[in-house]
């Protein structure tokens, strides 16, 4: 009687063992699929430099498990405004100032809303077409996308969402990395430094603080006391005001003669903006020479 029931627990023990061998196995090789991205809320960010043209980005998956899929595998994809609700909710809770926005629908093109990966790949991508000029340098843009199941496709729940993120830049200021130029000259006659973060308008304009003015970030305060730094290809500077401040480019100084240029020593490159001009705010007027520069990263 012991050796039968002795001979029964070997076999359920067999017949255990198998069935979690299985169960291993069939996740080992389980081809699970998720939408690339950070883990900071599933966000990916496009850097896109300014070209006054369209640009091309891409959205991709990669495809997990043990082995490469051995057929063709669609992930279908529908946009999705929940991600960009719980991120801002959760960053910024009821301060709908501080939200993020929701790229406009006139700013980009999803050529097709499927990712294909061909059977022996890990990974897949769909083409989205930016028209990035025109979008503030103050607000954060995503397009908030959701992954779909087409073709029987195991999708990885926690990476079945992206935010895709648009971050602008061009040749003398960016979004993804704080552009702070350090700025010496002569306000009034009298000498004056300060540190001056620079931000891209378009692919040859960037938007600037006038003078020793004090940076305040809202709509009505940058109005007031902002400029925009137009350079033409010959390095020429066409400053204008960026909303309701008076300004007046003085052309008659060698020293600061309105010009942007790329200066090289020890193999290390800096932007300088020489640069002349008055301005008035409210009924003060102040004439303003800098030099303002910044190193370039390698």
């Amino acid at each position: 009687m012991k050796q039968i029931l002795l001979g029964l627990m070997i076999l359920m023990g067999i017949v255990t063992s198998c069935n979690d061998d299985a169960i291993f196995e069939k996740e080992m090789y389980k081809n699970e699929v998720a939408l690339i991205s950070s883990d900071y809320y599933n966000s990916f960010k496009e850097v896109v430099h300014l070209t006054g043209e369209e640009v091309t980005g891409y959205i991709a998956v990669s495809v997990g498990g043990t082995h490469a899929p051995g057929n063709d595998l669609i992930i279908g994809l529908e946009e999705d405004p929940a991600p960009l609700a719980l991120y801002n909710y959760s960053l910024y809770d009821a301060d709908e100032s501080l939200y993020a926005r929701a790229l406009p629908n006139d700013k980009y093109e999803i050529a097709k809303y499927e990712i294909h990966v061909k059977a022996g790949e890990r990974t897949g991508r769909t083409m989205i077409t930016l028209r990035p000029e025109g979008l503030s340098p103050d607000s954060t843009y995503f397009i908030g996308l959701r992954a779909t199941d087409i073709s029987g496709v195991a999708l990885n729940p926690k990476k079945s969402t992206i935010l895709y993120q648009v971050l602008l830049e061009n040749d003398y200021a960016s979004q993804a990395t704080n552009s702070f130029y350090t700025m010496t000259g002569m306000v009034d006659g009298m000498v004056t430094a300060a540190n001056k973060e620079l931000f891209p308008l378009t692919h040859n304009s960037v938007r600037m603080i006038a003078g020793n003015e004090t940076f305040v970030s809202t709509v009505t305060a940058l109005e007031e006391s902002s400029l925009i730094l137009e350079v033409a290809e010959d390095g020429h500077v066409m400053i204008k005001p960026y909303g309701t401040i008076q300004v007046t480019q003085l052309n008659d100084d060698p020293k600061y003669p309105n010009k942007f240029m790329i200066e090289e020593a020890y193999g290390q490159k800096t932007n300088v903006f020489l640069l002349s001009y008055a301005y008035t705010i409210g009924k003060v007027t102040k004439v303003m020479k800098e030099r303002v520069e910044m190193q370039m990263r390698n």
